[in-house]
């Protein structure tokens, strides 16, 4: 019995695979329209895509254009192909801004771009892209069923720009180029007013302004001291509560020690 069922199946793969390489080589762009279009509907996308390829130019301007544009396009979506499959859907936007595919296939093609952001560690261009292409889509469309995930994918875009600048400071600081990171640290805090890493990257801002200040030569030492005092009653402000206070707290008792040492001669 299984070996028939086997049997079965064997046959009628191979003749689904021979009617679609006579469709693939035959003339006949309806053929070719009506094949891809069962195979995008079974989830083939990348033999649907093989033949859309070929009769995509003979549709333009054709009614049934809109909807092989939309296909051919989610083809390259579903097969991970997200730089091509974003250009085909700004494409379709473009071509068909009516069309009632517009919405998703704009929420798509700004998908594709998140997809195509690196880890924070490499460069973030694309990152930026993207979170420009889902914002353009938020402003779009802002009652859009779509709206809730482009914004928690901005969200997830925005904190790897976040973790990318919070690392080139703390970087500075472990190679103690401290003035490097009391300057990258403050340039994160103003450009990451909302960031979750706002505690942390205080802490090491002012550590490594302490830092700098304890190795200063005598002539910049008491101006930075208290620059560097200066970020631990900030980072106490902001957070009397922080994990990092207790070290910190300690460190600020040595620098107005060092600091007393100016005012008394």
């Amino acid at each position: 019995m299984k070996r028939g069922l086997y049997i079965l199946f064997t046959a009628v793969l191979l003749i689904s695979c021979s009617d679609f390489q006579k469709t693939l080589k035959s003339d006949d762009v309806g053929a070719k329209f009506n094949m891809g279009t069962e195979l995008f509907e079974a989830g083939k996308y990348n033999k649907a895509k093989r033949l859309f390829d070929q009769i995509l130019q003979q549709y333009r301007g054709k009614p049934q254009a809109e909807k092989l544009t939309f296909m051919h396009a989610m083809c390259s979506y579903k097969m991970g192909d997200y730089y091509i499959s974003s250009f085909h859907f700004d494409k379709f936007t473009d071509v068909y801004p009516q069309s009632e595919k517009a919405e998703e296939a704009s929420f798509l093609a700004a998908k594709g771009y998140y997809f195509n952001s690196p880890i924070y560690t490499k460069e973030q261009k694309e990152t930026v892209e993207a979170i420009e292409k889902l914002q353009l889509f938020v402003n779009a469309y802002p009652n859009s069923q779509y709206l809730s995930e482009a914004n928690t994918l901005v969200k997830e875009l925005d904190y790897k720009l976040e973790k990318k600048a919070f690392e080139i400071a703390k970087q500075y600081n472990l190679i103690r180029d401290y003035k490097a990171s009391v300057k990258s640290f403050s340039n994160f805090l103003l450009e990451f007013p909302g960031t979750t890493l706002r505690d942390e990257a205080m802490y090491y801002r002012f550590d490594s302004a302490y830092n700098l200040a304890m190795l200063s030569v005598d002539y910049l030492k008491e101006q930075r001291l208290k620059d560097a005092i200066g970020y631990y009653n900030s980072l106490k402000k902001a957070y009397p509560n922080s994990e990092f206070l207790d070290d910190a707290t300690i460190m600020s008792e040595e620098l107005q020690k060092e600091l007393n040492t100016f005012t008394k001669s």
